[in-house]
């Protein structure tokens, strides 16, 4: 095994490689022949997936300066060198499935990293450091032990996709607000107990993912037209004969029960709709339940105008509808392209395509 690392070293150096992989080496210690000499000075990346480091060297940034991948998944590093943060080129680093306890402050001059993966290690909390990261895309720091997310997290104003999914994490600090690029926000099984009002006010964040925070038991209303995944939320931990209350969407001092089709999303394949269409799933439900003389004194809403128009047709609610077709049925009336509460609306169906009326009779069209 020795002289065939050794061999794989040689023919880096010999052909002057950019790649170089040493995953499942069963090494205990970082290569010495990377380090001898000038080491590799023209490695752009490293693997090193699957062995049994414990620690890296302190002139790595020195010896392999170009680096700007590393991958270390699956080792036993318990602890990173402050030199990491010389490594000024570095772009991705992978420490997931180590045993890392603590994150070295320096990490905050990795100022070209963009993808941060630090999943299952022991982390209890993330050095502030970390918000000096401006062009960091990607982190994902789930199935830690984190308690709290540094508030200044939110100068990464680049990150797209943060993942914090099995901490014991109880709150999301409402500066994270302000990260205007974040299009996918998980932080499913945690502690949570309520989320800032203003989450979801981005347009950019599109997929919200807060399955089993058993404490959680409302949403902002600003996610009321995003993806989510919610199921477990508000739910007792143990089997209960006690039937279980659902998830609510709070609007103002009204908190109203999200149906059923809300829940976590496996994957890309899986239809499930916006909250914003089980949202108002369920308002028509609750409006039609009224009688007609009652209906001018529900409580106001606070929704936006054109989705309280959408309340009286519950075809309104059905962006994707492409065609209608009404069978031996007596409608009295069609709502017209100008009834902003039918669903002729363009705006509320750019895919609407025909309407066909068999055996029916209209009074209005």
């Amino acid at each position: 095994m020795a002289s065939e690392l050794q061999e794989a070293i040689c023919m880096a150096k010999q052909e002057r490689h950019k790649n170089l992989f040493l995953n499942y080496r069963n090494l205990n210690n970082f290569p010495v022949e990377l380090l001898k000499d000038e080491g590799l000075q023209f490695l752009q990346r490293l693997y090193m997936k699957r062995n049994s480091l414990t620690t890296l060297p302190d002139n790595l940034a020195q010896k392999l300066p170009n680096l700007i991948e590393l991958y270390l998944h699956s080792n036993n590093i318990t602890c990173v060198p402050e030199a990491i943060g010389n490594l000024s080129r570095l772009q991705s680093l992978d420490l997931s499935d180590n045993a890392l306890q603590v994150i070295c402050p320096e990490i905050g001059r990795l100022r070209s990293l963009r993808h941060l993966r630090l999943a299952n290690n022991q982390l209890k909390y993330l050095p502030p450091e970390i918000g000096a990261l401006c062009d960091l895309e990607t982190l994902d720091v789930s199935r830690n032990v984190l308690v709290c997310l540094p508030e200044r997290l939110h100068q990464c104003l680049s990150l797209q996709c943060l993942t914090a999914d099995r901490n014991n994490l109880t709150s999301f600090p409402r500066q994270l607000c302000q990260l205007h690029s974040l299009n996918e926000l998980s932080m499913a099984a945690n502690q949570l107990t309520s989320l800032p009002l203003d989450l979801g006010r981005s347009r950019e964040l599109q997929f919200v993912f807060v399955d089993n925070n058993v404490h959680l038991k409302g949403l902002p209303s600003y996610l009321y037209n995003k993806v989510i995944g919610c199921s477990g939320c508000g739910l007792p931990g143990q089997v209960s004969d006690r039937v279980p209350q659902p998830l609510s969407l709070s609007l103002g001092d009204v908190s109203l029960p999200l149906p059923a089709e809300v829940k976590a999303i496996g994957s890309e394949t899986e239809r499930v709709g916006p909250l914003e269409e089980l949202a108002m799933r369920a308002l028509h439900s609750m409006y039609r339940q009224q009688p007609i003389r009652e209906r001018s004194l529900l409580p106001p809403f606070l929704l936006p105008r054109s989705l309280l128009d959408l309340l009286q047709c519950p075809l309104g609610h059905c962006h994707p509808l492409q065609s209608a077709h009404v069978y031996h049925h007596l409608p009295q009336t069609v709502p017209s392209q100008r009834d902003r509460s039918g669903w002729g609306t363009p705006q509320n169906h750019s895919e609407f395509r025909g309407l066909l009326l068999f055996q029916s009779v209209c009074s209005d069209i």
